[in-house]
């Protein structure tokens, strides 16, 4: 089935971290103003333990510059790569956070991992939980929810007027797909999530939510539906589910978790909250040992 999608074209800016390799955006309504901000990073330097907002600032700064008013904090999924900005931006703003509603079933399974067994595992932590399909509006351009799962249990893909923010799905062609073996992931569910974005219309833009920058390219984080059916380096040599989830598990057998797994899903599953202090004024993360195989010393 061909999904439709409205003419109305947004305003886009995109602000890549380059410690995380994340695109954070800005998507406006030229005409009311009105913008939502998607993704947005939360520094954390794994190796002093030390916190900033220098990313999020930034996006506040454009907002500022640009006369915008934030009618929403939006997120993808819970990040395994980096700590959301979430609640630091709704501070700032008044503009309610939201999510897609499985985002539960993340936080019923990393529930169990951090051993929280009084953590409300019930999407509580933010304003709006987005089911499929769900609609809603930027500024009176119109939005609407993918359920994107695969790379995790929570995917989903904002499809705000000819924009699909796909984050963690789709790559730009030159890189391929996601990752499909995080706790809860599935390449074959990958697939089917990416042929429902590929189902858009070719004119429809893609933003990713990373760009690892093959080959030292600068980076890159924009491509249309089409290109991505032309040229994908996965998707373009995969005609079917089987081809497709052969491919995509053997590339992650070759992966190492990301550096900042256990440190981020903690926060992120909290709706982008930092451990509370503790008596001393200092804030703690719980870091489980031997939770996850991929282990770097593994042989590949």
């Amino acid at each position: 089935m061909r999904i439709s999608v409205s003419a109305a074209k947004p305003l886009v800016k995109g602000f890549f971290d380059e410690r995380t390799f994340s695109i954070q955006y800005v998507v406006a309504d030229p005409e009311t103003k009105k913008c939502a901000i998607v993704d947005a990073v939360l520094d954390f330097d794994e190796k002093s333990g030390a916190t900033a907002t220098k990313n999020a600032d930034a996006l506040l700064a454009y907002v500022e510059e640009q006369g915008f008013e934030v009618e929403w904090i939006l997120e993808t999924h819970p990040h395994a790569d980096h700590f959301s900005a979430a609640q630091y931006l709704k501070a700032k703003t008044g503009a309610p956070t939201a999510i897609g509603e499985k985002v539960v079933e993340v936080q019923k399974l990393w529930k169990g991992i951090y051993n929280w067994p009084d953590f409300r595992a019930d999407g509580s932590q933010w304003d709006r939980l987005f089911a499929e399909g769900e609609t809603f509006k930027v500024g009176r351009i119109p939005a609407r929810v993918l359920f994107s799962p695969g790379h995790t249990l929570a995917s989903i893909t904002y499809v705000i007027g000819d924009a699909a923010f796909v984050h963690d799905t789709l790559f730009m062609p030159d890189s391929g797909t996601a990752r499909a073996d995080f706790p809860g992931g599935s390449a074959s569910r990958l697939y089917w999530s990416i042929m429902e974005i590929l189902s858009l219309p070719d004119e429809t833009r893609i933003f990713t939510g990373h760009d690892y920058q093959p080959g030292d390219r600068e980076p890159q984080w924009e491509s249309t539906v089409a290109e991505q059916k032309a040229r994908n380096t996965h998707m373009s040599k995969c005609t079917n589910e089987a081809e497709f989830v052969k491919v995509r598990e053997a590339r992650d057998e070759t992966l190492s978790m990301p550096k900042l797994i256990l440190h981020a899903l903690q926060v992120n599953m909290n709706g982008g909250r930092l451990p509370e202090p503790e008596a001393n004024g200092r804030r703690y993360l719980k870091f489980p040992l031997d939770a996850l195989e991929g282990a770097a010393w593994d042989d590949k």
